[in-house]
């Protein structure tokens, strides 16, 4: 939850250390093959993958980016959360005796122009969350069309950010460029016990699946840096995040949700 002293974290798709890129590797393509028809379909044979790890080659793998050492392991526990920003919590015990949860957040591609939707909810929501100010938040109602246009636009049920008065529009991107990294951490990571510290990305447009996973904070770094602007579909970038109303829906309120939406590919090979 954003709040001006917060911290964030993040989570994600297959492993990664910050600032490193893993990849299957390229000499082992029938393996890369084998893993894509069977181990990355969803976030279950994800965890699946964990659970296994002592027979598992790319659960080793995701733990030693995960900063463990795999003969100081004991046990690895992985499930689903429900209404959590993480799709996997792997609960790690060393022979120590120590335990940690790692939350990872799992993007599952297959085009590298592709968009996934990291969070959506209504206005209200937002407002609550990032303490949203009055004139952020009547610009947005126009936007999503929760009160009707005050002026001519290409829709008559709502506004684009293009089409409000340009005080309208600077007090949008200045709020979004004020606030930007920890609002990129609460759409990208979440916050408090189901937190996401990790995000996994597997690339499964080939036979040979690809994969990255990085520390939330770095996947927020990246997909926040850049500039804050209204596009010229009329919706907002927020560095490499693009927000826009929902829309579709047969029309039922639900269209006039707020989403965000990532192209998670484009971590993929990021140092």
């Amino acid at each position: 939850m954003f709040r001006p002293h917060s911290k964030l974290a993040l989570a994600v798709i297959l492993l990664l250390i910050p600032g490193a890129f893993v990849t299957a590797p390229a000499q082992s393509a029938a393996k890369g093959s084998q893993i894509a028809k069977a181990g990355f379909k969803n976030e279950a044979d994800i965890a699946a993958k964990f659970n296994n790890w002592q027979a598992d080659e790319d659960a080793r793998r995701w733990l030693t980016a995960m900063n463990y050492r795999l003969d100081q392991i004991a046990t690895v526990s992985a499930g689903k959360p429900h209404g959590a920003k993480a799709d996997v919590e792997v609960m790690i015990k060393t022979k120590a005796g120590t335990e940690k949860k790692e939350g990872v957040s799992i993007k599952l591609v297959s085009s590298p122009n592709g968009f996934n939707q990291i969070d959506k909810r209504w206005l209200r929501q937002y407002v609550k969350l990032w303490s949203m100010p009055k004139e952020v938040e009547s610009a947005l109602k126009l936007f999503l069309g929760e009160i009707p246009p005050t002026q001519p636009s290409r829709m008559g049920n709502r506004m684009f950010l293009n089409e409000l008065d340009l005080a309208a529009q600077k007090a949008v991107v200045d709020f979004f460029t004020t606030n930007r990294r920890s609002i990129v951490s609460d759409l990208i990571a979440g916050d408090g016990a189901h937190a996401a510290r990790w995000m996994m990305v597997a690339f499964k447009a080939t036979s040979n699946t690809r994969w990255t996973l990085k520390s939330t904070d770095a996947a927020v770094a990246f997909f926040g840096e850049g500039n804050v602007a209204v596009t010229r579909a009329g919706n907002l970038k927020i560095g490499r995040v693009t927000m826009q109303r929902k829309g579709g829906d047969a029309g039922r309120d639900s269209a006039k949700m707020l989403q965000f939406k990532i192209n998670p590919a484009l971590i993929i090979g990021v140092e």
